[in-house]
Order: C-alpha cells, then structure tokens, then sequence
C-alpha cells in the first residue's frame, strides 16, 4: 500500500484484530499511583486485569491526549518513507486530540508538501470508533484506495451507534458526567445509567436501567430497534472487566446478526467509566430516545 492507515488506542480493539486489518495504532496515555503508562492494543505495560484491579482497589487514573510531538515524529517516520496517512481518532467531542493532531499536521505540510495526510474527525468513542476501525480497516486491507477510504469513513461514522450501560457511577461523577448526589442515589437504588453518542460525538445520558437484570435487554433492544440491516452487521460488544455481562449479551445477540466481535475496553476509556461497563455497538440510525 501507498498509504499508512492510523488511529489511537482509545479504539479498545485487540492486538488480534488490529493484525487482522494492518491499521497502525498510536498508544495513549495514563497515569495511576505517580507512574505514567503508555496503552498499547497488546497491554504490554499494564494488563487489563491488573489495571481494573487498581481501579476496582480506590486507586485513582487519570488520561492525557496524544501531545504534538508524538503526532509529529509518529506521522513523519511514514512520510519520510514516502507514505501517504489516514488517520482518525477519537472524537472531538470527548478529547482535544484532534485539534493537536492537526497543529502537527500543519508543520508537517510544510516540510512534505507532496505528501499527502488526511485527519477525520471520527465522532465515535472508544469501542465506537472501533467498530469504525474495524470496517474501514477491512477495505483498507483489501486495497482501498486512500481517497476511498476517506469517503467510506466520512460516511460511516455517523452511522456507528454506540449504546452502553455504566456499573460504578463514582467514575462519571468523577469526570462531571452526573453529579454527586445522582452518584448516592443511584448506587441505593441499584439504577445504572444508559449512555450514548450524540451526532457531534459528545457523551449523552439517555435513560436509567433500574436493576441489574435489565441492563441486558435494554441493549438489545436497541440493537434491534436502530440496526441498519441487522441480520447482515457487525455487531461489537464492550466490556470493562464484564466479561460475564459480554457472554450474557453475545448468547442474547446470537443468531440476529452475521457477526459478533467482543473487545475489551481498556484504560483510556477504562479511568472514565470504571469497572462494569458493557457496551453494544452497530450501525444505524443515531437515535438517542431510550
């Protein structure tokens, strides 16, 4: 290929998958008891297990976006080589990643003008921008030209629908998702509140799930009410360290779709939302009434 396809790792897609579509993935930061890591897709400076359990212990994590510098050198290492760059990441609506990523972009121009990169602003998050991924990267490994794939990514995005539900609400009040007392209330009453995507890309509360047995059921049925062709998707299911609720709504999902994918949701997402969440991803309608 002529061109190098890119995104972050807040994508939560598996080393697995990312060899499967060739996609080049730029790791992220986070940070937890004064030390910072770098998160790969193959978790090689914290596992997965060792981070929720931190999370899970009362220690704190805290996410940076990608800095200028790792944009740069990243990008100019493919642009020296004589390679043109797609790259998208995670949504403006949710990081200010973008923005640097195109102050980079700017300079980088200017040294490689007969090069060629294209920055899209993905307007999914986490396991959204995953299943995003995913697809493109199938064309892309399949010999899609770059301005191909521009078109299929530019078109796709808003169709990703993203419905997930949240077990500790500590982390969204935390991050001024929900307030302290919605936090209290809802911890009592065992309520978990069912997220979305909004078509800039920003987080929207949608409904509260009251109880843990309808947390299941509620994806599903939007899985099945916004599905664009449901019997011929790709359906991905999120998990935070659930990898019971992600079994429970694979059987639930089984046989509606052509495909199933399972991912984890790792510590850019992870130091947000905390322990517990499941998530269920597809494209469609955006439709963000419960």
């Amino acid at each position: 290929m002529n061109y190098v396809f890119m995104t972050d790792a807040s994508c939560d897609l598996t080393q697995e998958l990312i060899n499967e579509i060739g996609v080049e993935v730029l790791p992220m930061e986070f940070h937890m008891e004064d030390k910072s890591y770098l998160h790969y897709p193959d978790c090689r400076m914290m596992s997965l297990s060792e981070f929720y359990d931190k999370l899970k212990g009362g220690v704190d994590s805290k996410t940076t976006q990608i800095n200028y510098d790792s944009f740069y050198k990243s990008f100019e290492n493919y642009l020296k080589a004589g390679k043109d760059i797609i790259y998208t990441g995670i949504s403006t609506g949710l990081s200010g990643t973008y923005n640097t990523c195109m102050m980079a972009v700017k300079d980088l121009q200017n040294v490689y003008p007969d090069r060629k990169i294209i920055v899209i602003d993905s307007l999914c998050d986490s396991a959204g921008l995953g299943l995003l991924i995913y697809l493109a990267g199938k064309k892309y490994s399949e010999g899609a030209e770059i301005d191909e794939l521009r078109e299929y990514i530019e078109e796709t995005r808003v169709k990703v629908c993203h419905w997930f539900v949240v077990e500790d609400l500590d982390h969204l009040k935390r991050g001024g998702r929900i307030s302290a007392v919605s936090a209290t209330f809802g911890k009592a009453l065992q309520i978990k509140p069912l997220l979305s995507v909004d078509d800039e890309g920003r987080l929207v509360n949608v409904a509260k799930i009251r109880g843990k047995s309808n947390v299941v059921p509620s994806l599903v049925k939007h899985l099945e009410r916004d599905a664009e062709d449901l019997k011929n998707s790709v359906v991905m299911i999120a998990h935070a360290d659930n990898p019971e609720g992600a079994e429970e709504l694979k059987k639930a999902i089984k046989g509606k779709c052509k495909e199933i994918i399972v991912t984890s949701i790792g510590p850019v997402i992870g130091s947000h939302v905390g322990s517990g969440m499941l998530a269920v991803l597809f494209l469609g309608a955006r439709n963000l009434k419960s």
